[in-house]
């Protein structure tokens, strides 16, 4: 399945809010992902003492980039980590599967998670969603500035960050058709 952003705040906030009430991992699963835009499998793969740093960032493993990285935690997602994590241990996993001792939940039962999320509310979702929401949502918040999630999600080049925000050639496109100099855009005096 292609995943696109969750476009809608309104439908963001109406998942969490789901979620939260439905099952707190999941909650702070589509929370981490929609506020960081780490990789799933770097979510997953995260521990308690990965969250419970003295600097408030997450301690992250960037599996595709072979490195560790602190990634930015605002005060919302704090909040939320410190109510989930008071009584776990430390070497525990965030998203502790049912299967065995202490494994993390697989990649398949997160998508089943936010698939079965998205279904509830009419749209399709996947983990890789959570991303590309994030990045849209850092785009928008910086009046279009591209290089803003570019660099956020560790992307070399505009291109690859267009196509996860859901700037396509067909988006383009649109706004092309609508220029019209002779008409109601003329109130600007500069382009």
């Amino acid at each position: 399945m292609k995943a696109d952003p969750i476009l809608d705040v309104e439908r963001i906030t109406d998942i969490s809010d789901y979620l939260k009430v439905r099952n707190k991992r999941d909650y702070v699963l589509f929370s981490i992902g929609i506020y960081t835009g780490l990789r799933i499998q770097d979510i997953l793969e995260l521990r308690v003492r990965d969250v419970k740093t003295d600097n408030g960032k997450i301690k992250a493993y960037i599996n595709k980039k072979d490195t560790n990285m602190d990634v930015e935690v605002n005060d919302e997602l704090k909040m939320i980590l410190k109510d989930y994590i008071k009584d776990k241990k430390d070497y525990e996993y965030l998203f502790k599967s049912r299967q065995g001792a202490n494994k993390h939940i697989s990649r398949q039962r997160a998508y089943d998670i936010l698939s079965r999320a998205g279904k509830e509310f009419g749209i399709r979702i996947s983990p890789h969603s959570l991303r590309k929401t994030f990045a849209r949502i850092l785009f928008v918040m910086s009046n279009q500035d591209i290089t803003i999630p570019m660099q956020a999600l560790g992307h070399t080049t505009p291109e690859q960050t267009r196509k996860y925000i859901g700037v396509t050639e067909a988006v383009v496109n649109s706004y092309i058709q609508k220029i019209n100099l002779k008409g109601n855009n003329r109130k600007s005096k500069c382009i």
